[in-house]
This record gives structure tokens, C-alpha cells and sequence, in this order.
């Protein structure tokens, strides 16, 4: 299987807006196809479509602004700033022209994109685009998107996984009646936990992404208008298939079809792209303080000064820190941004080597039984893993180790550390880092018996 490399581009400055960060998946050879994602997902989304694809085009799949691990736009923007987002991305990286990909509210900024910069897409398909009635513009409104903070006790965590959960049974997911119902229903922990995850990486931002989508008009060119070549296709099933039937007048440069199953969908699109191959990809841009190297078992998630002479390793169940000038940090494997693996030891043995460091600065043993310091966070029908990680993660700014809740074990009060803010990203650090935690644990455990290994 194709590896999917993950890489960090920086968007400098201009006029008043700040720089910001993209993250974006890499994957394959041939021609570039950018892909851009639904919300409020991420590109992790389209890991099982790069693999597939990568034999005929380089996948680029980008975080959206907001979403994933790069950071939102400024204000409240609409669909075309998301639009011309891609477009200076697009530019960083070195790309002047490819085909393009979007699924849902991915197909529509693209389509927006296509408009305003018509020379950037070499061919476009879009799998189900929204064309929405008055009527059902006014049901969605903004309750289709509230607003979505931490609370204090993880109330927030409720919501979220039954509004996940429940989008499934019924669209949009706050109406509830057998008129809405989905023939997509599911109750699959793990495909609820994968979005629910990338919620808590959003956090309020994903209503951005979400609202620029939802007021935008379709974009659809008169039918005399030349364009790119665009595909627009939609499964039985999916909540937008029948808006198929609502496209009229198109260019003859567009056209639509139904399909059966995913499946067909995804191989319609890929051969609809083939089509309009273009030029090989060219050397593309990435950030050289912060990034992903590949180790055999996968990628370790890094950031500092390639070649300092501390590559400092983070405690279990946490992950890296800000670097200190000089410094460089990782994820140790299976926690935050890194991949799990099972020789530990070799990976971090890699990572020190390709990032030039001189010294590995362990981190010091949690003091605690492993068994209980690190919760089964494993994703379940009911989301009580949710509730698991917030509880300990609020606990654990209050007594040393967290489950020993007494006198003896109290720790000084720090009010900062219980924002809901800070327990939430060290919730989230825990829910990452799951079943690898107490694995972490027993090497540091290794390491201070003098294991020669490193």
C-alpha cells in the first residue's frame, strides 16, 4: 500500500491577515489532483480514496481552513474565501494547475473556486452538490450549526456524540421524523469516533466551514458559458442524490448522474479524471521546522530545529509541547499526530536519527499504577469513553496521580488548568493517545532500568 505522507505549509502574511498553517496528506505520482474535504471532517477522510488513486494521479489533500490541523480564516468568511484559500495554498505549494475532487461541501467550494479562478482546475468531480429550496434553507438556518465550546464537567462531549451519531439516522440531524430518515443509518462506534475527533480538532471553527457552505448559492454556469470539464454525481442514499434532479441549464462542459453504491461514484469520478490528465506534479512545498518523517511503521509527528541537540519525549497519554530555541519535539508513536507502532524503541531511534539529534531527553515516570492511570477509552455504542477521558483529565489538575481522590494525594489548585479550555486538550491528548499510553508508560519504566536499547 502507497504510504500517505503528511506535511505543514505556511500561508505568509498579507496586508492585514495574519500567516497561517495548512496541513495537508500526500500520496502517489502522476498529475496532481487536489482533494478537498466535506465538514467538518479532514483529509483523513480521503485516506482510503488516495490509496486507491494514487497509481494515476499525486493525491494533495488539504485540511480545510478551520479544520483538521490547519488554522481558520479570519472573521466570518464565506465560500469564496474558502475558495481563494485553496488557490494561495495552491500557490505555496507550487501547483499552477490539476484536477480536482470534492465531496458535499468539498464539491462546492471547488465549484466556487472554478468561477473565480477558472484557469486553477483542469477538470473538476464533485460527489453530491447542494442545491437547497427556500424552504429548506429556513429549516437549516443556524440550528443546523450552534455554537460548540468545552463546558466545565464535559457536558458538551453528550451532544456531540449523539448530533454525530444521529446524523446517519436523519438529515438534517435535528429533525427528527420518519419523513427524514436516512437508509445510510449506522451505530458504528468507530466511524462516529473518526468525527467526532476531528469536531474536537475544529472545535467552534467548524461552524465557519459549515455556514460559508450553507448560505452559498449554487454555482452553476449559464449554459453557454465555457468551462473545465465538471462531474457531478451522487449514490442512492446519500442525502444529496435527489438534488441531482434540481440541476437544470449547464454547460456542456457539465454533466450529472445517479449511482447505486459509493463504489460506483468513486470509480465514475476517478475515470471522469483520468481523462483530463495533465503534466507530472511538480516538487511541492512544505515547512522545514515542523512536519512528519516516516519511520518503518509509519509517520512520527515532529516540530523545532532539525539537527538541536535535545529531542525532548513527552510524558504518556500527552503529546509535544512548544520546542524551546534550539529544541526539537516529537509525538512519541501513537500518541497526538504520530502513528502507533509496536517497536517503540526503534521508531524514536529513527526519528532521532533523521531529525540530526544529539541527546534524547526523557520524560519522567507518572506516578500512578498504569492500569488505572490511563482509562479503556475505546470507542463505544453509548460514548462513555468520552466521559472517561474529560473525568480524568479535570482530575488529574486536582490530585496526583488523578484517581487517587483524597487528602494525601491533593494538589495545589491552579485555575488556568481548569479552563475548560486546558482540560479539554488534555482530554483530547488521552482519547489520542488511548491504548498506547500505558504501552509508553512501561517503556519510559524500561528506560529508567537502564535499558541499554537507545
Amino acid at each position: 500500500m502507497t504510504l500517505i505522507t503528511r506535511h505543514f505549509l505556511t500561508i505568509p502574511a498579507s496586508g492585514e491577515v495574519h500567516q497561517r498553517i495548512v496541513h495537508y496528506r500526500r500520496c502517489g505520482s502522476g498529475p496532481p489532483l487536489l482533494l478537498v474535504h466535506q465538514s467538518p471532517r479532514s483529509s483523513a477522510e480521503y485516506e482510503q480514496i488516495m490509496h486507491k488513486w494514487a497509481s494515476f494521479f499525486t493525491c494533495i489533500a488539504p485540511d480545510s481552513p478551520g479544520f483538521g490541523q490547519s488554522d481558520p480564516l479570519p472573521g466570518v468568511p464565506e465560500v469564496g474565501d474558502f475558495a481563494d484559500a485553496l488557490v494561495e495554498f495552491l500557490d505555496i505549494l507550487g501547483v499552477a494547475r490539476c484536477a480536482a475532487y470534492g465531496f458535499h461541501s468539498g464539491g462546492i467550494i471547488l465549484a466556487h473556486l472554478l468561477k473565480r479562478h477558472p484557469d486553477r482546475l483542469s477538470t473538476l468531480a464533485i460527489g453530491g452538490y447542494a442545491i437547497w429550496t427556500d424552504d429548506e434553507m429556513r429549516i437549516f438556518g443556524e440550528r443546523y450549526i450552534p455554537e460548540f465550546h468545552p463546558s466545565p464537567y464535559g457536558e458538551h462531549l453528550v451532544w456531540l456524540w449523539n448530533r454525530i451519531l444521529e446524523q446517519s439516522w436523519f438529515f438534517p440531524w435535528f429533525d427528527v421524523r420518519d419523513e427524514t430518515r436516512l437508509s445510510v443509518a449506522h451505530a458504528d462506534p468507530e466511524r462516529v469516533n473518526a468525527v467526532v475527533m476531528e469536531m474536537l480538532d475544529a472545535g467552534n471553527a467548524y461552524r465557519f466551514g459549515y455556514r460559508a457552505v450553507l448560505l452559498a448559492k449554487p454555482e452553476v454556469p449559464q449554459r453557454d458559458a465555457v468551462t473545465a470539464p465538471v462531474l457531478i454525481s451522487a449514490y442512492r442514499g446519500d442525502p444529496l442524490c435527489d438534488h441531482i434532479d434540481r440541476m437544470r441549464s449547464m454547460p456542456e462542459s457539465w454533466q450529472t448522474k445517479k449511482v447505486e453504491t459509493p463504489v460506483e461514484h468513486q470509480e465514475l469520478s476517478l475515470s471522469f479524471l483520468k481523462e483530463h490528465g495533465q503534466a507530472d506534479c511538480p516538487r511541492l512545498a512544505e515547512d522545514d521546522s515542523v512536519g512528519f518523517i516516516a519511520v518503518d511503521e509509519g509517520l512520527i509527528h515532529w516540530r523545532g530545529t532539525r539537527g538541536a541537540q535535545n529531542m525532548v519525549l513527552h510524558a504518556p497519554g500527552a503529546e509535544l509541547t512548544e520546542p524551546q530555541a534550539g529544541e526539537l519535539a516529537i509525538d512519541v508513536p501513537g500518541h497526538g499526530l504520530s502513528s502507533e507502532c509496536d517497536d517503540y524503541r526503534a521508531a524514536i531511534k529513527a526519528a532521532r536519527r533523521q531529525l540530526g539529534a544529539e541527546k534524547i531527553i526523557w520524560p519522567e515516570l507518572p506516578n500512578g499504577e498504569p492500569d488505572i492511570l490511563y482509562p479503556d477509552l475505546t470507542p463505544d455504542r453509548f460514548g462513555g469513553y468520552l466521559s472517561r477521558a474529560w473525568s480524568a483529565a479535570r482530575a488529574s489538575a486536582l490530585f496526583a496521580p488523578w484517581y487517587a481522590a483524597d487528602s494525601d494525594h491533593a494538589i495545589p489548585v491552579e485555575q488556568a488548568a481548569l479552563s475548560p479550555e486546558a482540560i479539554a486538550l488534555r482530554a483530547r491528548a488521552l482519547l489520542r493517545a488511548g491504548k498506547a499510553a500505558p504501552k509508553w508508560h512501561h517503556e519510559i519504566a524500561l528506560q529508567l532500568q537502564g535499558d541499554p536499547r537507545i
